[in-house]
Order: C-alpha cells, then structure tokens, then sequence
C-alpha cells in the first residue's frame, strides 16, 4: 500500500485528487494539509510514502516546505503538483529536492503515474510530462537571470514581491535582517537592477507576478 499525503490549500482540489487516488489499487490517502506550517508539523517520514505537494502554499510557501523537507527527511519522495508551467518551474523544482513534477493542467494519469514511480523507484527523477532531467540540466546552459538565483534567493525575491519587507522576510524564513539584506543585495545584482521597486516591475516584466518561485 502506498500511503499518500496531500497538502494544497483549496478544498476542491483536495477532495476530488482525494477520490482519485483512493479509488487507485495500492493507493491510501493518509494525511492533508491547507498551509505549509501543517505539513511541516506532520510527522511524513512515519506516516507517509508520498507527499504530493503544491506550490501555493499559505503561511509557509511551498516552496520553502520543499527546502526544508529536503534538509529534514532527504529520502521523502515528494511529487509537485502545481498550476504553474512545467518548462518554467519543473527544473527549479526538481534541483529543489521534488522526484517529479506535474502540472495541474495534465491527466489524473499523469499524477498517479509520478507518485507510483517515485515511491517504488528510489532513483527515479522526471518531471511527468514535461522535459527529462538531463535536457533540464542542458537548459540550465541559457538562463534568464532571475533563474541565477540561488534557491534562498528566489525565496526572498518571492516575498519581495509579495509585497513583504525585510523584516517580515524575516521572521518567515527564520533568520536575521542583516542576512535577508545580504541576499537582497544579491539578488538586485543579479537582476542588474537598483531598488525593491525594480525588483518587483522585472517580476511583473517576466510575468512571475502569480508564479510560486522555488
């Protein structure tokens, strides 16, 4: 039996992913959460085979759920199951520690298919769907800058953008000011451009306004 849990924050999607996958032979949804701070409490590494994760996550994002699971339990097979592009966000996702990566706009399928693979196959790594790893990895040759940034940095860019300050920053990620202004710095550099302001309009630029940065 491969046990599964869900965290995404809207009921609608939770119930009817849910259904799915309980309907699966083998499968058991054991857990949900609708905010990061819940999954990060959660006890996975006994009560889960799966963690089937979104991006948007409230209170904790989720992609800093991704960085600190990692650190905490590296061996958890974590599927993303997110609403924004695979070709944007897969291979970010999948260096931040995912085994696979499926958009919300791709068949059931596609999602039982990912979460059966990583829970019976430790190394396997894809995106489900999208590009493999290794033409991920070939892509990184080309980056826009904002995908120079180190995964702390796009945290801090996220919440930049979000509309947070440096001390709201913060407190969310649990570390000093000093060191968040440090990162801004970076990531101003990094972006070529001078102020907070120049940050978010590169964003709105992008169109990474509504994106989840991993």
């Amino acid at each position: 039996m491969i046990r599964i849990f869900i965290a995404d924050d809207h009921e609608f999607v939770r119930v009817g992913m849910r259904q799915l996958l309980n309907e699966v032979p083998g499968f058991e949804v054991v857990g949900e959460a609708t905010n990061g701070r819940e999954v990060l409490r959660a006890s996975l590494d006994r009560d889960c085979d799966v963690l089937v994760l979104d991006l948007s996550l409230p209170r904790v994002s989720g992609g800093e759920v991704l960085r600190r699971l990692r650190e905490r339990w590296p061996q958890l097979p974590i599927v993303v199951h997110s609403m924004y592009s695979a070709d944007q966000f897969a291979g970010r996702a999948l260096r931040a520690g995912a085994r696979a990566y499926v958009g919300k706009d791709q068949a059931p399928s596609d999602l039982v298919e990912a979460i059966r693979r990583v829970a019976t196959t430790p190394e396997y790594l894809e995106d489900a769907g999208s590009s493999t790893p290794e033409k991920l990895r070939d892509a990184c040759a080309s980056k826009r800058p904002h995908e120079t940034l180190t995964p702390r940095e796009h945290q801090v860019f996220r919440l930049l953008v979000d509309g947070k300050n440096v001390s709201e920053i913060a407190a969310e990620l649990d570390v000093h000011s000093c060191t968040v202004s440090n990162y801004l710095a970076s990531i101003r550099k990094k972006l070529h451009v001078g102020s907070v302001a120049e940050v978010v309009h590169y964003a709105y630029a992008e169109r990474l306004i509504e994106a989840e940065i991993l």
